[in-house]
């Protein structure tokens, strides 16, 4: 074990307590059989203190230190598990490690919300200016990284691999600008093409959305707050009613000038699941939320989000349609990657509770239907909560949505978690395989699945 910390519960919800150690577990134990095909890394991240929390008062539901977690999955067997920090600047101080090397600017180096593979690199990403952070297979920082300089601020939370030519669409900003760049990312991992669109302010853009021929901007009332940044916030974001909610439509390939502005009802989406076009219009499935960081300024719990359809006409700068496909309170939804910017027909989710499971778990997995309209409930049993899951199709030539779905499940019972292999033909039954884990992971953000080379 390196990086032991003492820590203190932070609260009666037991899968969100922090932990503190990075571990590293072998051969672990498997009930049930892993699909042999399966042959790659599940990483999970999210924030986990490096300093014992004050109990006495509320965080940021963003803002702990980045920690990654991995299973390493070959051959039927479950290799290993290792947790890791992100050696941020904090990290690196609390723990006493030489900095991480690689340039930084932003308010932070925070890299705790994504975790993808683009150019051979295994990369974290954050929100609000924070710069990639590399990692090695077994979960050590390599370097801070703007893509050989061409990277002029952090990456969003969510970029876009084109499934054709397997090239990154990316929003880039840093707090404070009230322009964003809109960025292509070659196979190489260098940017090859950034255009500035200016704002008037600077939003919490964590995503947006990508089709065969355009790109959509979120521009929504989620913007850069100074006065958070005076209070010390390290996420200095809040609801704004003064600024509108609206999308940005533009050509894969086009300026600031062919941006299309479409007002929509005021709103959050931290998570798009698809967009594609059909007659001339575009389709974009969200995930909606009322309103976020308003009432409650720590956390996004404050509205039910739930799966919604935009139909827009880029043409007439207008919202054809826009309406909730399922009234199941959802998050973290994935797909079929191989359908991205398509037609579609299968959303997974994780089923939330409000009020009762906090904003990162919940306790059941939720298959869509975008074409019947009908929804497949996958619940794990009392006391277990999931994260997001990863999706892999049962091979390359497999229909949509025929593979596995595969997510940390936390199970209060024991205060550890499992890592669960679902099976799509039998989503509702019994898990194909469940790798016990001999420690709890957290809820975290957000999983990748990064298949072995």
């Amino acid at each position: 074990m390196t990086g032991s910390r003492t820590l203190v519960p932070a609260g009666p919800l037991g899968g969100y307590r922090p932990v503190a150690d990075e571990v590293s577990v072998f051969d672990l134990d498997v009930a049930g059989l892993l699909p042999p095909e399966l042959d790659g890394t599940l990483l999970r991240i999210g924030p986990n203190p490096v300093h014992a929390p004050d109990p006495a008062r509320r965080h940021h539901a963003f803002a702990g230190d980045a920690m990654v977690h991995g299973v390493r999955i070959r051959a039927g067997r479950a290799e290993w598990y290792r947790n890791r920090w992100i050696r941020t600047d904090r990290v690196c101080r609390a723990l006493g490690t030489l900095p991480t090397p690689g340039p930084r600017h932003g308010l932070s180096d925070n890299a705790n919300d994504n975790i993808l593979r683009h150019a051979g690199r295994t990369l974290a990403l954050g929100d609000g200016g924070v710069l990639p952070v590399e990692l090695c297979p077994e979960l050590t920082t390599i370097a801070r990284s703007d893509f050989d300089q061409t990277l002029p601020d952090g990456l969003c939370a969510h970029p876009e691999r084109d499934p054709v030519t397997g090239e990154l669409y990316a929003v880039a900003y840093r707090p404070g600008r009230t322009h964003i760049q809109y960025l292509t990312v070659d196979v190489a991992g260098r940017v090859r093409r950034r255009e500035p669109i200016e704002l008037g302010h600077t939003p919490m853009m964590h995503a947006f959305s990508l089709t065969d021929r355009h790109a959509v901007l979120y521009d929504l009332p989620v913007v850069y707050s100074p006065a958070a940044v005076a209070a010390g916030s390290r996420v200095p974001y809040a609801w704004d009613d003064a600024v509108p909610a609206r999308l940005g439509v533009l050509p894969r390939e086009g300026t600031a000038a062919d941006v299309r502005w479409i007002d929509v009802d005021p709103c959050y989406v931290f998570h798009p699941v698809n967009a594609h076009e059909a007659g001339g219009r575009l389709v974009l499935d969200v995930v909606r939320h009322d309103r976020v960081f308003d009432a409650d300024r720590l956390s996004p719990g404050e509205s039910r989000p739930t799966l919604w359809r935009w139909i827009l006409d880029p043409e007439r700068g207008t919202v054809t349609e826009s309406r909730r496909l399922d009234d199941t309170v959802v998050e973290f939804p994935r797909m079929d990657d191989r359908f991205k910017g398509m037609p579609y027909r299968y959303a997974f989710a994780v089923s939330m509770r409000p009020g009762a499971g906090g904003a990162l778990a919940g306790p059941a997995l939720v298959r869509h239907d975008l074409v019947t309209g009908g929804t497949d409930v996958h619940r794990f049993g009392p006391g277990r909560l999931t994260g997001e899951p990863a999706f892999l199709p049962r091979g390359p030539r497999a229909p949509e949505g025929d593979g596995w779905l595969i997510s940390f499940v936390y199970d209060a019972a024991d205060d550890r978690s499992d890592l669960v292999v679902l099976d799509t033909a039998d989503f509702t039954g019994p898990p194909a395989a469940e790798i016990r884990l001999p420690v709890r992971v957290p809820h975290g953000f957000h999983a990748g699945w990064i298949a072995a080379l």
